[in-house]
């Protein structure tokens, strides 16, 4: 026989599928545990320019500061994993997963909102919010605590029988819902380090512990400067965010495709040649991406890692799109269009270069010019 709390919870898991969610826990609300590492892991600068995760620490220790009387954390799970047209895949793979589709901020948020109206109704008097990534929670400690899986040495969540091709989000509700126990999951990540090993830029620095400052993700979406030149020939092909880690993550095989069309592959966005998102202007991108998760980075953000995919391409016929680029508006544009002109090499860059040094007027623009141009001599 259920007790009334077990009734309610089953009700609520019950909606949540209805929704979309494939998955609910729910954990009492309270001090997180992370929290000490995370304060650690900032004053390291691990972080680098996302200052937003120094913000609200109280918050990030306590949901309680979040909403005032919270008893409950649930924390729900929806998968994104599908499978690219076998003609795109070489292409389309230089582009995270989850920004396949729809930007799963709208699609999660209007789930949630109906299912925090279902919270209402079902429990009268009660207060709920829900969260994906905006606010300030733990949200993988909350989903291990609720459960749902365990945290793996790439930091991301994992479970034993889909992997980690999903997206976590919340409800925080002062509605006492949480087991009485929690139910802990555990680690079964054993002895592998095939994450570690994958990473081309060593971002994981130790088992569950991740460097941002040298992750591709975080330098293809949340870093707004130049991308550090030691790190550019690692990034490879990748134009917005990476999957490498959970490419390779051996949990990940029993990941299982969804049928969500807002996930799957928006084919207009990224037909084409690379070399025809160089043509962008400000409008256009915003055009082109529109509801996509790729906006995050910007227009001038994602032309410079569409400059370093194709400094790493090495394509002898890209150089004419990248001396274009050399007289892009933005100087984060022209300075990796020099940097990718000077790993192709060759005469014809080599005399694009030199047109540039010429005419450029911002100093680190120009300093990458005449870098590249020592590459170009240094491959004749």
């Amino acid at each position: 026989m259920k007790t009334e709390r077990e009734a309610q919870r089953h009700s609520i898991s019950e909606r949540a599928r209805e929704l979309g969610f494939s998955r609910v826990g729910f954990a009492r609300a309270g001090p997180a545990r992370d929290a000490p590492r995370l304060r650690e892991w900032i004053e390291a600068g691990r972080q680098g320019e996302m200052d937003w995760m120094a913000r609200r620490e109280r918050e990030r220790a306590d949901p309680r500061y979040v909403l005032s009387g919270a008893r409950t954390m649930i924390s729900l799970i929806t998968e994104y994993s599908t499978d690219p047209p076998e003609e795109s895949r070489r292409w389309i793979g230089t582009i995270s997963r989850y920004a396949w589709g729809k930007d799963y901020h709208h699609v999660l948020g209007r789930r949630l909102a109906k299912l925090v109206r279902f919270l209402d109704e079902a429990m009268p008097g009660s207060k709920s919010i829900s969260a994906v990534d905006f606010k300030p929670v733990l949200e993988r400690e909350w989903a291990e605590r609720a459960g749902l899986g365990w945290i793996g040495k790439n930091t991301n969540l994992l479970t034993e029988d889909r992997g980690s091709w999903f997206f976590l989000s919340e409800i925080l509700t002062t509605a006492d819902l949480a087991p009485e126990t929690e139910r802990a999951t555990r680690n079964r990540c054993g002895k592998c380090v095939d994450c570690i090993r994958a990473c081309p830029t060593q971002a994981i620095i130790a088992p569950y512990v991740v460097d941002a400052r040298r992750c591709i993700s975080y330098l293809t979406i949340e870093l707004e400067g130049a991308i550090p030149r030691d790190l550019r020939a690692q990034i490879g092909e990748w134009i917005f965010g990476c999957d490498i880690c959970q490419d390779v993550c051996p949990w990940n095989r029993f990941a299982v495709p969804v049928t969500e069309p807002r996930f799957h592959i928006d084919e207009a966005r990224f037909q084409g040649d690379l070399t025809e998102f160089l043509d962008l202007d400000r409008p256009s991108f915003e055009a082109r991406f529109q509801g996509s998760p790729v906006r995050r980075a910007g227009r001038d953000g994602f032309l410079r890692n569409v400059c370093v995919a194709l400094g790493n391409r090495r394509d002898p016929t890209a150089v004419g799109a990248l001396t274009k680029a050399l007289d892009d508006s933005s100087p984060l544009v022209r300075s990796h269009a020099a940097w990718a002109l000077g790993r192709i090499g060759g005469t014809a860059a080599q005399a694009a270069l030199a047109l540039r040094a010429a005419l450029e007027t911002d100093g680190s623009v120009h300093e990458e010019v005449l870098s590249a141009m020592e590459e170009c001599s240094a491959s004749r």
